[in-house]
């Protein structure tokens, strides 16, 4: 589970650190009231709706059960209909919003795990967005900052 201590501060959880860590930050999280509210809604909407969706069909994908159950056949469509909505979205934008904010930096890491499974293969639009948000300068030095696992992590 991610963990950010700042000062007094302690939070758990990816969504909470990174609306904590936008609000210290105007491009990651616009002051203006309803650019706000729009940065936020996608917030939820990437944890709340796209995740809750795909997370549970990229567990399925990691441990190669592809089996075509009702369950799983209800969880392909729920994705399938949560990833339209993310290709309409997508199609002819460069960002959620009208630039680039926080609500992107989870909601491509959402979209990310389905495309490293190849879920993306029949939307373009969420394909391109995944690839465009890492490609950035501060995500690759983010990336590069972020500490190498511990020898005893890799055994546990």
């Amino acid at each position: 589970m991610p963990w950010h201590t700042d000062g007094n501060l302690s939070l758990c959880g990816g969504g909470a650190i990174l609306l904590q860590l936008a609000e210290r930050s105007e491009s990651l999280m616009p002051t203006d009231p309803n650019d706000r509210s729009a940065v936020i809604s996608w917030l939820f909407a990437a944890l709340n709706s796209v995740e809750a969706a795909s997370l549970p069909w990229s567990l399925y994908q990691f441990a190669g059960d592809n089996q075509p159950t009702p369950g799983r056949q209800h969880l392909d469509a729920f994705l399938a209909a949560r990833l339209q909505q993310m290709e309409t979205t997508l199609t002819g934008r460069e960002w959620l919003t009208d630039t680039f904010t926080v609500a992107d930096i989870l909601m491509a890491d959402v979209l990310r795990l389905v495309g490293r499974f190849d879920g993306l293969a029949d939307h373009p639009a969420c394909r391109a967005y995944i690839t465009r948000a890492p490609a950035r300068p501060a995500f690759i030095t983010a990336h590069a900052d972020q500490p190498a696992p511990s020898p005893a992590a890799a055994h546990a």
